[in-house]
């Protein structure tokens, strides 16, 4: 029953705006109810395996815990570890090497794929289909495909150098390359930033570019002066996410190098996974594990601050 029920309209008018607003704050009442019925499942799985683990792994980073034995309170122990661990440094100087290349690289390489495909040749769904299946390829299944590209007897990496008489290379059993192979990997799947830069370049209007054909303005410029700018909150979009991602790299450095040759390809997150499940430092792991979190946390801030200079949104006035 609304205000516009017949039912209603006899009521005397003072009765019926009551009437009528308890009707709507019902309805409210009754769609946010089921909004949080629906929303129920997640927030518990999120109440009991994400802020459960996450207040004890701030717990256990004030104590000694092996696991089997009972935990012991250490203060700050396990920080004091943490300033002397050239390991922890080493790892650290890793992941920032693999972000540094990795992700700018990658955005490039989707940025120059999602603009080929927005020009809409013959074939553009056939052709996104095949760049966007590696980044869907399980992370198992590519780093083994990988390992066996890489491989210094018989990998297609060094028959590709081989047409340019280029000496066979170690590629992840040398220490000066392992970091570079791993780079290779990660640009190789950037089929998923793709398509979210393919949806971003759709999303321009044509007549922008005709306004700037008329004007004079020649490919170069119309990328530089249109396609940039409203195409920024996507970059920023996928730099975020990319960065954060690359900090989390694990799966392919742990099958295909396990950190080394030596310590040379050791990722912060393996190395967490280390002292957490085959040294059982829990409380060291829960510091590194934080620090983690923390140095993600530092680099979004100020990537949003520093967003201000150069993301422009369409109807934002500055």
């Amino acid at each position: 029953m609304t205000t516009g029920d017949p039912i209603v309209q006899a009521l005397p008018g003072r009765w019926a705006q009551r009437t009528g607003l308890g009707l709507r704050l019902s309805l409210r009442r009754r769609e946010a109810l089921a909004g949080y019925l629906a929303i129920l499942p997640w927030f518990l799985g999120f109440l009991f395996f994400a802020i459960g683990p996450i207040a004890a792994s701030f717990g256990l980073m004030f104590v000694s815990w092996e696991v089997i034995t009972p935990p012991t309170w250490s203060g700050l122990g396990n920080f004091e570890r943490l300033l002397g661990d050239s390991l922890a440094l080493i790892s650290l100087q890793n992941t920032l090497f693999y972000t540094v290349f990795a992700v700018p690289l990658n955005l490039l390489a989707a940025l120059f794929a999602a603009s080929l495909l927005n020009v809409g040749v013959r074939g553009t769904n056939v052709y996104r289909a095949i760049i966007y299946l590696p980044s869907q390829m399980p992370l198992v299944a590519s780093s083994i495909l990988w390992f066996y590209i890489f491989s210094p007897t018989y990998g297609l990496a060094n028959g590709v150098l081989g047409w340019f008489g280029v000496a066979p290379q170690r590629w992840l059993w040398d220490v000066n390359l392992v970091k570079a192979s791993l780079v290779i990997m990660a640009v190789w799947a950037f089929g998923g930033a793709m398509i979210i830069f393919l949806a971003g370049l759709q999303g321009i209007p044509t007549a922008l570019y005709e306004a700037a054909e008329i004007d004079g303005a020649n490919t170069f410029s119309r990328f530089r002066l249109i396609t940039l700018p409203m195409l920024s909150p996507t970059i920023f979009f996928n730099l975020i996410v990319g960065i954060i991602g690359s900090f989390q790299v694990f799966t392919s450095v742990f099958l295909m190098t396990a950190g080394g040759p030596g310590s040379s390809s050791l990722m912060l997150v393996l190395y967490i996974y280390r002292n957490a499940f085959q040294h059982f430092k829990m409380g060291y792991a829960s510091v590194l594990a934080w620090l983690l979190f923390c140095i993600v946390l530092i680099l979004t801030l100020v990537q949003f601050a520093l967003s201000r200079r150069w993301v422009y949104y369409e109807g934002e006035t500055r």
